[in-house]
């Protein structure tokens, strides 16, 4: 039986992950935003007369952006907009969500001491999300988590975000696929490790759209705290290197 942990491992080695680089989805995978972005969906509709939208529903769309939720909850409650009062109302939204970012978020369980660890095991640790890069930082400084991440990579800020596997090569630093896990909780972000050639890992407790049964994933976890011991598994390592 393997052991159930890394400590094996790393008894015999300090470094079992020297030479990985994991890029990291944030909405979903490594912070629970929905109660915010959920929160602040409902304030924008209001100024249409609409009442407060599904919250399970709406949180499967966190992924698709501030516009994607407004059109789905107005959608859902039968009211129409125009495009262009649509644009009007996610400046809102934005503006809003920007001012208190992180009132009801906070990391999930076990994401804090985990991302610690895989550090202290010698990966590297980065951010590739959708959401935008002004976004992203706020949210991180305020939940005390930029400090674990060596870049932090909205999809503003890349030449086209995720699924295009270039989102995770500028997150990762480099284009050596066999040195790359991505870690999501969604379709952009298998289909992104998918067409960048890296291991794709799904957690599965964050905001799927797509059934997660239906998604492609290399390695599905069910918690954040087994992604080190999946990842010790699957990188055996010789003289301080990953072997990738």
């Amino acid at each position: 039986m393997k052991a159930p942990h890394s400590q094996n491992h790393t008894r015999r080695m300090d470094k079992p992950l020297k030479g990985l680089t994991i890029c990291f989805d944030l909405d979903g995978t490594l912070v629970h935003t929905a109660p915010d972005l959920v929160r602040v969906t409902n304030e924008v509709i209001a100024l249409e007369g609409v009442g407060e939208t599904d919250y399970a529903r709406a949180a499967r769309a966190v992924g698709f952006g501030s516009r994607r939720l407004l059109s789905d909850a107005f959608a859902r409650a039968g009211h129409t907009v125009t495009e262009e009062r649509l644009s009007e109302l996610q400046r809102m939204f934005l503006l809003r969500y920007a001012a208190d970012i992180a009132q009801r978020s906070a990391p999930y369980p076990g994401v804090r001491d985990t991302l610690d660890e895989l550090s202290k095991l010698g990966a590297e640790l980065t951010v590739c999300t959708n959401k935008p890069g002004w976004l992203a930082r706020p949210l991180l400084e305020r939940l005390r988590m930029t400090h674990h991440f060596i870049r932090i990579v909205g999809g503003d800020e890349a030449p086209r975000s995720k699924p295009d596997p270039r989102h995770v090569f500028m997150a990762a630093g480099h284009r050596n696929a066999s040195r790359i896990v991505m870690v999501g909780d969604a379709s952009p972000d298998m289909g992104a490790a998918h067409n960048a050639g890296a291991l794709s890992v799904l957690v599965t407790y964050g905001y799927s759209y797509t059934p997660q049964i239906r998604q492609r994933a290399d390695v599905r976890l069910r918690t954040f705290r087994a992604l080190t011991p999946a990842l010790i598994d699957r990188f055996a390592a010789r003289g301080g290197k990953a072997m990738l």
